[in-house]
């Protein structure tokens, strides 16, 4: 017995231990899970085309430390404006199957804990920015950070033209990078900036529709609640592909873009029209996964055709 006794009371400590370093990481997982790291990687991929077509078009050349600055900078303002924005709904996504088990919603991260946590990155960010770029990358982004925070993120409760208003600060990351590598905006940037704006619509219709009675129980007017949800998804979704679709071809009539990008472009415009006419005919969840899906691939596909094809 006294052995026995010895031999656990040895094996306590590393038990501990072990709780702890496991209590540590899942509380870090729930950070990262605050920053919504998913979102961020589209955010990114379209800052960094940005930068990249900015600066190919210049005579500097393409240069990588800037780049890093940029990126860094960008995906804090991001991560912070994804806490906060979960920090601000935590209530309303306690309602929703989709969202109930995010970190702020389901208790496991305290609200002012999450708050001075998205604070910190959004701030730290956008001075990073202003320091480390340049003041209009900076001002960009903090544009779009307080009007996702208290414009599109009240509206989704009041009105289905959230999703209007909220696609014109979601589409500025390309601007943040064309910004850092010019200084400026120029023509071009407009039109990455309008194929960005473009996107969100399809993408987010299917997000809607898959999660159609979340958001409605969760007091979110994101779709009408009338006869007029059909209609209106239908047009979201096919009019701004249909747009989508010539602002995509506009390069190769221009004769800005190789034989791959316009060949590239003219497949993937014509795989997601085709998934958007099926969920708007359908309209059923499979087809707006499917869209779902389509939307993801597209857009840093179609940026990643442009970088690799300018003349």
């Amino acid at each position: 017995m006294p052995a026995e006794q010895s031999v656990e009371a040895m094996e306590l400590p590393r038990d501990t231990s072990s709780h702890h370093r496991n209590k540590a990481l899942q509380v870090l997982g729930d950070y990262w899970e605050l920053t919504k790291p998913e979102v961020n990687f589209l955010i990114l991929v379209t800052t960094f085309a940005g930068f990249f077509l900015a600066s190919e078009n210049s005579s500097g050349g393409i240069k990588i430390i800037p780049i890093v600055h940029t990126l860094l900078g960008t995906l804090l303002v991001a991560a912070g404006a994804a806490t906060l924005n979960q920090y601000i709904e935590r209530s309303f996504d306690a309602h929703m199957r989709r969202t109930a088990r995010r970190p702020v919603a389901s208790g496991r991260i305290f609200p002012s804990h999450a708050l001075w946590f998205g604070t910190s990155l959004a701030l730290t960010g956008d001075v990073y920015l202003a320091l480390a770029v340049n003041g209009l990358a900076s001002l960009l982004a903090l544009a779009t950070l307080l009007s996702y925070l208290f414009l599109y993120t009240p509206l989704k409760r009041k009105t289905p033209l959230c999703v209007l208003i909220g696609a014109f600060p979601g589409a500025v990351p390309p601007l943040i990078g064309w910004a850092a590598a010019r200084g400026r905006l120029d023509p071009e940037a407009w039109a990455l900036y309008a194929t960005v704006l473009l996107w969100q619509f399809p993408h987010f219709m299917a997000i809607a529709w898959m999660y159609r009675e979340d958001y409605a129980r969760a007091g979110y007017l994101v779709l009408p609640l009338d006869e007029r949800r059909d209609r209106y998804v239908i047009w979201q979704c096919l009019g701004a592909l249909l747009a989508l679709v010539a602002l995509s071809l506009i390069p190769t009539i221009m004769g800005d873009r190789g034989f791959i990008y316009s060949v590239g472009a003219l497949l993937l415009d014509l795989i997601f029209l085709y998934y958007g006419a099926r969920f708007a005919s359908q309209r059923s969840n499979a087809a707006a996964r499917h869209l779902l899906a389509a939307s993801i691939v597209y857009l840093p596909a179609v940026f990643v055709l442009q970088m690799l094809n300018k003349k």
